[in-house]
């Protein structure tokens, strides 16, 4: 008999994680061995990639004295496909050297303006005589690093003086630097703001949206001076109640503690954060594949294929994306477990009872801070209609200083990546920003 699977599905790029529904009870409540396992057979792996990388590095220097011929590819291929089997847990460099600035190429500069054992506030500094509008832009905590926005901030660089939130991997936060909860996001979001100073605007991408209107709200009824001029909202799970999708309606299917007693794990001994719990990247990439199974082994086939038959550029386009694609970060299990009771389960800001450090947040409080909101027609992880809900949400802000943008012919990543991000809905956003920025 064939068995039934049902898969959870969490955050911008979310839990994609299937679990057979006949699979023993033990088995599946055995989350504080994941990591364990999962480490030792990585560890098994490592001599078998060195060997591969050694030896196709031989026959790339042409030490096998046979010249470049289709049998040798082959080979090499082969040895390449090992020596990719596996992912990676350090952050890729965003490698952004220079982008057109007034038709002239200028160099961009990697800084980090301010650091806490959870992120870093990277800035992209660019050595101009013209001011131009500071953004922030809050990546996603959820598996991946920040550098999975590559495409949106190069996109933004040219117009914009750009900072990211750079969040790091938990299982390298030792466990005396305490907990990372939903509010120590919300936190960090506010002292990113206060750094870069007043004037500056900020730019969400999918599951951080919750966080930044939070931040809005509590900077706002703060009077805070570094409240932003703008915020952008990008494709963000605001209320997930309005057109539920399979990742909302699988969210909610399993009690908080099911998500606890399987998908958290501890980091394991021989890294910093040894002892701390985390939810595992490694489950979330895991997921992903599992749910594009047949998608993701043609893509590898066609790899090898491409590399075996020398067609070097279609080979660099398939191997860029999976070494973003297998670079992984664990999540603090605090901020996971809680993202998904108060975001997926309890709905608490549309349902008005959002709080952060214990106190209720009042969202009309949010007066001076324009909203654009942004969705794709097609979006199966955050539908048409759950970001739009922070229009109703900023109730004191006026007509002229919100507005939203619902772009045709995309799905999530097409929002804030790709062609028609650059094409169309990047330039309502640069709009956006230059009209807040008098």
């Amino acid at each position: 008999m064939q068995q039934s699977r049902k898969c959870l599905r969490f955050g911008v790029h979310g839990i994609r994680f299937p679990v057979p529904s006949s699979c023993p009870p033990l088995l599946r409540g055995l989350g504080f061995m994941i990591y364990a396992a999962y480490q030792a057979q990585a560890d098994l792996m490592e001599p078998m990639r060195l060997m591969a990388r050694l030896s196709r590095r031989m026959m790339d220097t042409g030490l096998n004295g046979f010249g470049d011929t289709p049998f040798l590819r082959t080979i090499a291929a082969g040895l390449e496909m090992v020596e990719r089997a596996g992912l990676s847990h350090a952050r890729p460099a965003f490698a952004i050297e220079a982008v057109e600035v007034g038709n002239r190429p200028v160099p961009v500069f990697e800084e980090v303006s301010l650091k806490t054992p959870f992120g870093s506030l990277l800035h992209f500094r660019k050595d101009i005589d013209q001011p131009q509008p500071r953004v922030l832009v809050v990546a996603p905590l959820s598996g991946h690093f920040a550098t999975l926005l590559h495409g949106t901030v190069k996109t933004l660089l040219p117009d914009h003086d750009v900072y990211v939130t750079d969040w790091h991997n938990a299982r390298d936060v030792p466990r005396a630097a305490g907990p990372f909860g939903f509010d120590d996001y919300v936190e960090h979001i506010i002292t990113f703001l206060e750094a870069i100073g007043e004037g500056a605007h900020v730019l969400a991408v999918c599951q951080p949206c919750v966080q930044v209107l939070a931040a809005a709200a509590v900077m706002a009824r703060d009077d805070n001076p570094a409240q932003p001029h703008s915020m952008t909202l990008m494709a963000g799970p605001v209320d997930t109640r309005i057109n539920p999708t399979t990742v909302n309606e699988l969210a909610i299917s399993k009690p908080l503690a099911w998500f606890e007693r399987n998908l958290i794990a501890t980091v394991p001994a021989g890294f910093a954060g040894a002892g701390r719990r985390v939810y595992p990247g490694f489950v979330q990439v895991g997921a992903f594949m599992g749910m594009n199974l047949e998608r993701h082994m043609k893509a590898h086939l066609d790899l090898y294929g491409h590399l075996a038959g020398g067609e070097t550029e279609k080979a660099q386009a398939s191997k860029a994306f999976y070494d973003e694609y297998f670079a992984v970060l664990d999540l603090a299990a605090e901020f996971y477990l809680e993202t998904i009771r108060i975001v997926f389960q309890e709905h608490d800001l549309p349902r008005g009872v959002l709080t952060y450090r214990g106190d209720t947040l009042d969202f009309r409080a949010i007066r001076r801070t324009a909203l654009l909101t942004v969705e794709g027609e097609r979006d199966d992880i955050c539908a048409v209609g759950q970001t739009v809900a922070a229009q109703d949400i900023c109730s004191s802000l006026r007509p002229h200083r919100k507005r939203h943008h619902m772009q045709a012919g995309v799905g999530h990543y097409g929002v804030f990546s790709g062609r028609r991000w650059q094409s169309q809905v990047y330039p309502l956003v640069r709009s956006h920003i230059l009209m807040a920025s008098d």
